[in-house]
């Protein structure tokens, strides 16, 4: 697998502009074959993982850490995931050296995550089964957000946690076929924001999501 993980970083994300070394060196590092259960687990695609939800496909999740990168580096930066799905985002996040917190409101989803993560030597990742348009408040401030479901709008509260030196949310806004990813950066009480490309996820449920 190792072999297929090269081709992966080379193919689908050095191909397409990323090009930071730290993010390369993860992505090599984590074994996608453990958080997902199929035949071709490194393929340029989303695959479903069971209860409605899918598990990014690898450019995609590449694009998300990317954009999310604390400004003080990975490295003890805490971090904040709505969605665990698989636990492949988290081990990225953990193998670059973050505190990473993950919330998840499928329980059997984020039972099977924290298997996986043991699996592939990840089990410092904390995993919260909950609605995550709440976000976690008692781990906040965070220094970056990451939401892998789309939702309408931006969850207030997952802005109020936001650490105010610089904290970065990434996260699909937009209706529930079309969305677009958008990049919230805080400095105090301002909070200054990015529409980027378009892309499709599965929807953010939740009280401040698409409902229940």
């Amino acid at each position: 697998m190792t072999a297929a993980r090269e081709r992966m970083v080379r193919g689908q994300i050095e191909a397409r502009g990323l090009t930071d070394p730290e993010l390369l060196r993860a992505l090599r590092a984590v074994p996608r074959h453990v958080f997902v259960d199929a035949s071709n687990p490194y393929g340029d695609e989303a695959l479903p993982l069971g209860a409605g939800q899918t598990i990014s496909q690898p450019y995609i999740v590449a694009l998300m850490t990317h954009v999310a990168r604390p400004e003080s580096g990975w490295p003890g930066a805490r971090v904040l995931e709505i969605g665990t799905g698989s636990g492949y985002q988290a081990a990225i996040l953990a193998e670059l050296g973050a505190q990473v917190t993950s919330v998840e409101r499928h329980a059997q989803l984020s039972e099977h995550a924290a298997r996986r993560l043991a699996d592939a030597g990840y089990d410092g990742v904390q995993l919260i089964v909950a609605d995550g348009t709440r976000g976690w408040p008692a781990g906040a401030p965070y220094d970056a957000v990451i939401v892998t479901a789309a939702g309408p709008s931006v969850p207030p509260k997952l802005l109020e946690q936001l650490s105010p030196e610089g904290g970065t949310l990434v996260m699909p806004v937009g209706d529930r076929g079309h969305q677009a990813l958008t990049v919230v950066r805080r400095r105090g009480d301002e909070f200054v924001r990015r529409v980027g490309e378009p892309v499709v996820f599965v929807p953010l449920i939740g009280e401040a999501g698409f409902g229940e």
